[in-house]
């Protein structure tokens, strides 16, 4: 290996040595003041460990001469939110969903946390904005099946739809026409339920037998005019909302063989308070009643 220096003409600065297609590497020293600031970092985390938590321990890390805990901070600062906010708490479990309507700091309150609780249990259903999809409610409308006030949606998210393990569930079941009615029968009134929210049959004809058909087997839950019964759970069929799909198939296909949704009931899980929010956010989405 020689020791003869490599020096760049141009330059007059000592080549390292390495060189690449013709072009060789200089050999500049570093700016002394990225060197110093390069040094300072060194020194700085060095001393960041000493005096911090910083090195992993099998179970848990070094303390630091300063003892700082950022776990208690945190923990301090949790605490102080969950004292403010105990208030507006206790004052929820003590009011019906009416009351809190009527509070504007007790309302604006339960709206920002049953928004929370919308976005950890609802959104798996009913969608992020709570426009729902086939077989799951859109909240944001005026179509409640079992009532949009807000007592009427507190009953339902504490009670849920069909859940077999709440005693005060709401319970509805529409009949299974495909045993009942002549498959004729079906078609013609799914072309008169078609027609009730401006909808055009494919055969004009078979509206009027079907509007006989409807009221023979239909109107004693939906109602003579079709517009639905919240008692009952049985839905407005005038107003071109439909949880299953639209047109005269999805109809026939809904009366032959009718789909019953599930809705858990909320209130042993989240507890009654939570539910409260979740049903005063619901209503201020709109559509409520």
């Amino acid at each position: 290996m020689s020791d003869e220096k490599n020096v760049d003409e141009l330059s007059g600065v000592q080549t390292t040595g390495h060189e690449w297609d013709g072009i060789k590497e200089l050999d500049n020293p570093m700016p002394r003041w990225w060197l110093l600031t390069f040094y300072a970092t060194i020194i700085w985390a060095i001393g960041f460990t000493v005096f911090y938590p910083a090195w992993p321990m099998i179970n848990s890390t070094t303390s630091g001469i300063l003892g700082y805990s950022s776990r208690s901070n945190v923990r301090g600062q949790l605490d102080a939110a969950e004292a403010a906010r105990g208030d507006y708490v206790t004052a929820i479990a003590d009011k019906n969903v009416e009351e809190i309507l009527a509070d504007d700091s007790l309302r604006d309150f339960a709206i920002a946390s049953g928004s929370a609780a919308f976005k950890v249990n609802c959104v798996q259903c009913h969608g992020s904005g709570a426009e729902g999809s086939a077989g799951y409610p859109n909240l944001n409308d005026d179509d409640w099946m079992w009532g949009g006030s807000a007592e009427q949606i507190y009953a339902t998210i504490g009670h849920g739809i069909r859940f077999a393990g709440d005693d005060d569930t709401h319970l509805s079941e529409m009949p299974a026409y495909g045993e009942i009615l002549e498959p004729g029968q079906i078609r013609e009134v799914a072309a008169y339920v078609y027609s009730l929210s401006g909808g055009k049959p494919s055969d004009l004809s078979l509206v009027e037998p079907g509007a006989q058909v409807f009221a023979d087997n239909c109107a004693a839950c939906h109602g003579e005019k079709a517009v639905g019964n919240k008692d009952l759970g049985a839905p407005n069929l005038t107003d071109a909302i439909w949880l299953y799909g639209s047109g005269e198939a999805a109809i026939a296909q809904q009366v032959r063989h009718p789909r019953h949704g599930v809705m858990p009931a909320w209130s042993e899980r989240l507890g009654d308070v939570k539910v409260k929010e979740l049903a005063v956010y619901v209503h201020s989405l709109g559509g409520g009643e």
